[in-house]
């Protein structure tokens, strides 16, 4: 089946191509969107970078960082809450392992939490895998215009852009520790790779 009508069916591909259809339903869902769709695609190349730290399962978190955005589509955005977005409307297509990664990238359950979404471990367990640490500091070293930054720059630059109260904000100071400690953990594996 070729990726075209893997992406029009929802089927996974499970080739040596299989981040080409998750680039192909970002790009038409993202595109739109100007300067996030420059943030995934970078995110995506950052991802291209941690074979040493994820081995075989580079083509899954690949397709993770197309994806990972991907709840701020406006067709998808249904809560508001991008992650959880992104997260339902893959496990509608059948992509349960993705849609779990998207609903935890960057501390994504803490701020499910502070909004009150009760339920969403039930919903989605976060297995804290190295998959969705990768993710995670693909995410927080990759600027919004796809520049690259570091962890606590990149935090920095989330809690100046929505305001120290937001929501957002006070998950990802709740967080940084483990982002720190994670990424650090990463560039050290990486270093010696």
């Amino acid at each position: 089946m070729s990726v075209a009508a893997a992406f029009r069916y929802g089927e996974s591909m499970v080739s040596a191509d299989a981040p080409a259809w998750a680039r192909t339903m970002a790009e038409a869902h993202m595109s739109p969107l100007g300067r996030r769709w420059t943030h995934v695609q970078q995110v995506a190349r950052r991802a291209e970078e941690l074979g040493a730290v994820v081995g075989d399962d580079l083509p899954v978190l690949v397709e993770a960082a197309y994806l990972h955005d991907i709840g701020y589509a406006p067709a998808l955005a249904k809560t508001g809450f991008h992650p959880l977005d992104g997260a339902r409307y893959l496990r509608r297509r059948g992509h349960e392992r993705l849609a779990r990664l998207v609903a935890h990238h960057t501390g994504a359950r803490v701020e499910a939490q502070l909004r009150g979404f009760d339920d969403y471990l039930d919903e989605f367990p976060y297995q804290d895998s190295p998959l969705d640490r990768a993710l995670t500091y693909c995410d927080l070293t990759t600027g919004p215009s796809g520049q690259p930054m570091t962890v606590r720059q990149r935090v920095d630059e989330i809690c100046e852009r929505y305001g120290p109260d937001h929501t957002v904000s006070r998950a990802c100071r709740a967080c940084l520790a483990d982002f720190e400690r994670d990424g650090a953990e990463i560039e050290r594996r990486l270093a010696n790779a």
